[in-house]
């Protein structure tokens, strides 16, 4: 293992075609802070975030997941992970000062095609934890994970866990002919049940990023606002509960279609002893503790990925384990 420390997921940015939609429906509706914008980006945060953006919003000719940002507590853990890089022949750039807020980092393309960015200085702003005068729609606090989705499941999962020390909080498997397969897991840095989760299918592509909103009164609400408003199809999925992680959920699609999470209620892994948990992928409790079934469309559109400057996705590669669990 690498001797770094990731403290956490520090921000994702997507990219939009329109940022006045974009804000609209983050801001006004949903209830992000709006940090700062410029010609090409919108920078957000929550209620709870001390530093400068946890979703940048890139300004582009299609939508899409361009990339994640692992904070690193020391400023010389992005020195240990240039040498490491270089060391294993991985593809790797520095930047300096290429988002607002953020100084020097470390940006990769990892062994599945996911662009990460590892920071540590970041710009702190206000907090507005009790700005309660500020609070509206979901009431969003922080960036809690992202979620990928790759055919390699079991090769990234060591990955993360054997190089960067990411800890598997939960586990599902899928029963195969050949045994029992890894088809995703949640793996954590912070104190909670996860920082990234990792799904099998068809990849590398993005299923989603994850916020923590208030509670679970507050994800009801932002509801109600954007049916009131007219954004009734962009609620996609739940409210419900999973299964895996405990969480109460809502999910949103934004005006091009980028998923986002708005997660509440998951739970505490401080302790040194806690065992993974481990799940079948045909349990339905797994997915949905309770509520609707999810729609065929939270299972077959992911979002697109795109390398660092690019303008098309990553290319593709279907997984050979299943899908999804069996109805």
């Amino acid at each position: 293992m690498l001797p770094v420390d990731i403290t956490r997921t520090s921000h994702v940015a997507y990219r939009v075609t329109n940022l006045d939609a974009a804000s609209e429906f983050y801001v006004d509706r949903v209830g992000f802070v709006e940090t700062a914008r410029d010609a090409h980006h919108l920078y957000l945060r929550g209620l709870e975030d001390r530093v400068h953006h946890n979703l940048v919003l890139i300004l582009a000719d299609r939508p899409g997941f361009d990339h994640v940002a692992f904070r690193v507590r020391r400023s010389n853990d992005l020195d240990t992970l240039a040498e490491w890089c270089n060391s294993q022949s991985l593809s790797h750039h520095w930047t300096d000062h290429s988002e607002t807020g953020v100084g020097k980092s470390l940006r990769i393309i990892d062994p599945f095609g996911f662009p990460v960015e590892f920071i540590h200085e970041v710009t702190p702003v206000e907090w507005n934890l009790q700005r309660f005068d500020a609070y509206h729609g979901a009431e969003v606090m922080r960036l809690d994970h992202v979620n990928y989705v790759t055919p390699k499941i079991t090769d990234a999962y060591r990955w993360y866990t054997e190089h960067l020390g990411f800890e598997c909080s939960e586990y599902t498997v899928s029963q195969e002919p050949e045994g029992e397969r890894i088809w995703g897991v949640w793996l954590a840095r912070k104190g909670t049940s996860h920082d990234l989760a990792i799904a099998n299918g068809v990849g590398p592509r993005m299923h989603h990023a994850s916020f923590i909103a208030a509670s679970k009164e507050s994800l009801l609400h932002v509801a109600d606002v954007l049916a009131a408003t007219g954004y009734h199809t962009n609620l996609e999925r739940g409210p419900g509960r999973h299964g895996t992680t405990n969480a109460f959920f809502l999910y949103l699609r934004d005006p091009d279609g980028n998923r986002i999470e708005l997660f509440t209620g998951d739970y505490l892994r401080a302790d040194p002893d806690l065992k993974p948990i481990a799940w079948n992928l045909d349990d339905p409790r797994r997915a949905t503790f309770w509520g609707s079934e999810a729609p065929a469309r939270w299972f077959n559109e992911t979002m697109d990925v795109f390398s660092w400057g690019e303008d098309t996705p990553i290319p593709t590669t279907a997984s050979p384990l299943r899908d999804r669990p069996k109805s």
